[in-house]
């Protein structure tokens, strides 16, 4: 299980349940209120290798149709 925080500029940051936000994560964010089972094998690895995965909204591709 995982908790998913969101920030005032939509950035994204999981963690695994119960674990406090990481010192090195700036901004204030507040937790999803929708539980999370399941992430992406990316996001997995992420949290199992550092502890957390943050994606921030400017790193997404932008389509254009």
């Amino acid at each position: 299980m995982f908790d998913v925080y969101l920030s005032g500029k939509r950035d994204l940051l999981v963690v695994s349940r119960g674990l406090p936000i990481p010192v090195g994560t700036f901004g204030r964010w507040r937790k999803s209120k929708r539980k999370v089972v399941k992430v992406s094998d990316e996001i997995k690895s992420a949290v199992q290798r550092q502890g957390y995965y943050v994606r921030k909204l400017r790193d997404l591709p932008i389509k254009t149709d």
